[in-house]
């Protein structure tokens, strides 16, 4: 017994022939072959539906053409289309941070950390610590002198 999935709006009753997904990350709708199952966070609409489908202002509508692989569902590419648009929108990797060192010595909850030989080719940056009006370094927040 074959089960006809029915379109998500409500009070129709025509058969789901697309899944649509939203994107909130990258504000887009992507509408495209009815999905191999129904779930939560997807919604198939019939024909009529699906060509009068708009999206609010400030969101993209990614229409994928229609399996023609004739009666009931297709392959669910549409999910891997999603996670695709994900990924595409994910900003890139940082590069792995510059001096982590390496652990020397433990006391209790403190660690003695060595920080990794630097390279003759980086330049070396010394900062110096403010000096008041007075000659004398600055008070710490928090305190008067």
């Amino acid at each position: 017994m074959s089960v006809v999935r029915r379109c998500s709006r409500t009070a129709c009753r025509q058969p789901a022939v697309v899944t649509l997904t939203y994107v909130y990350a990258d504000s887009t709708a992507v509408l495209g072959p009815l999905a191999a199952y129904a779930e939560p966070h997807c919604y198939d609409l019939c024909a009529t539906h699906a060509e009068r489908l708009t999206a609010p202002r400030g969101w993209e509508v990614v229409r994928l053409p229609a399996e023609s692989s004739g009666a009931g569902p297709g392959s669910d590419d549409l999910e891997a289309l999603a996670d695709a648009v994900r990924e595409a929108a994910r900003p890139p990797a940082a590069e792995s941070p510059v001096g982590q060192g390496v652990e020397t010595n433990r006391r209790g909850h403190l660690r003695v950390v060595k920080s990794e030989a630097r390279r003759h080719d980086q330049p070396h940056e010394t900062r110096e610590p403010p000096e008041s009006p007075s000659g004398h370094p600055p008070a710490r927040p928090g305190r008067e002198s």
